[in-house]
């Protein structure tokens, strides 16, 4: 059965090798197609595939989640964003965070994004009215234990990653309210102040935990790989790896997440920001790990467009991958093409 790229599945077998349009050989006939096989073929811009079977049948054209799984992580992730709440007020008033507290939040967590490969429903389920900095708390540690698994860090590292990026703004339970949510610019005197929340993060961390690994990430992530950071300038190697993970999780959750005093950019413009980014100020590892496993998720997604049509987006264009094509109720409109045209908002299904 000869099925298009944007119709195939985990799982799906391969009658026949697949090569690229230069003759490279891709996959090899018999294989059993894994997320990661369906991400290479759209990035060669491999538009078919013959498989002996599919379970396209068993999938309606938007990914979506079970609304079983949907509904308990809504729930877990409501809980865990109670929990940050807890913490950041245990940190404004004793100096210091219940580690037991944060390894069960952790703990729970975990278990759960193990399950779960579609990050950007994740995120997309993630885009409430909560406070900006414990759904950022989370989403950055959410997004880091990702990373982490996708450089192929083991188990224990990545929770590890995970927790360094969960409690990495701890130290902003020090910063004056009124800075914190201030909705327009900081004057020189309060951006000074609020960068003084990576010192207060460190003594926070490692008061409580004795890790100086998680208190070096809190007192890091804004440090940038060209020494264009912050509070101390450090560049490359001299930012410890777990910082570096966790900066390009941070960038992309605070770019995505409305705040006070800026408006959420879309998903997709957002990792090409950051592709940008990956040349200079973050570490170029992590963020290509981050956007190449990003990009698949994307397809089935339902999105609004500036013309003011929805539609769906059907493949990752290998011309551009952050301009797909998207199939509207009466058109395909490919992005790459029709650079006057973007997306302005994708859709929790």
């Amino acid at each position: 059965m000869r099925v298009h790229v944007t119709d195939l599945k985990p799982g799906d077998l391969l009658k026949n090798d697949v090569y690229n349009s230069s003759g490279l050989h891709m996959l090899m006939k018999g294989s059993t197609l894994s997320e990661d096989d369906l991400s290479k073929l759209l990035q060669h811009g491999i538009e078919y595939a013959d498989v002996e079977h599919t379970t396209s049948d068993l999938h309606s054209d938007a990914q979506t989640l079970p609304s079983d799984q949907s509904r308990l992580l809504t729930n877990l992730f409501n809980d865990t964003i109670k929990g940050t709440e807890s913490l950041f007020q245990q940190a404004m008033e004793k100096g210091f965070i219940d580690e037991t507290q944060v390894d069960e939040i952790l703990f729970t967590l975990t278990e759960q994004l193990e399950k779960q490969k579609d990050v950007v429903s994740l995120l997309l389920m993630l885009d409430g009215d909560s406070d900006y900095t414990y759904n950022h708390s989370l989403q950055v540690g959410m997004l880091a234990f990702y990373i982490a698994g996708w450089m192929g860090y083991n188990p224990e590292e990545c929770l590890t990653v995970a927790k360094a990026g969960y409690l990495h703004d701890i130290g902003k339970s020090k910063i004056p309210s009124e800075i914190l949510h201030k909705p327009g610019k900081l004057t020189t005197e309060e951006f000074d102040e609020m960068k003084k929340h990576t010192f207060y993060g460190y003594d926070i961390i490692k008061e409580s935990t004795q890790d100086e690994i998680l208190a070096t990430v809190a007192l890091q992530h804004h440090e940038r790989e060209d020494g264009s950071g912050y509070p101390h300038g450090l560049r490359g190697d001299e930012i410890h790896p777990y910082s570096r993970i966790t900066a390009v999780a941070d960038v992309y959750s605070a770019m995505t997440t409305n705040r006070v005093y800026q408006t959420k950019q879309e998903l997709i413009s957002v990792l090409c920001e950051l592709y940008s980014l990956s040349f200079g100020q973050l570490n170029a590892e992590a963020t290509q790990e981050l956007i190449k496993h990003m990009l698949p998720n994307f397809i089935g997604k339902r999105v609004l467009l500036t013309t003011g049509q929805t539609g769906l987006i059907v493949m990752n264009n290998p011309a551009d991958y952050f301009r797909p094509l998207v199939q509207t109720s009466t058109a395909f409109i490919d992005l790459a093409k029709e650079r006057d045209i973007a997306i302005v908002e994708i859709y929790v299904q």
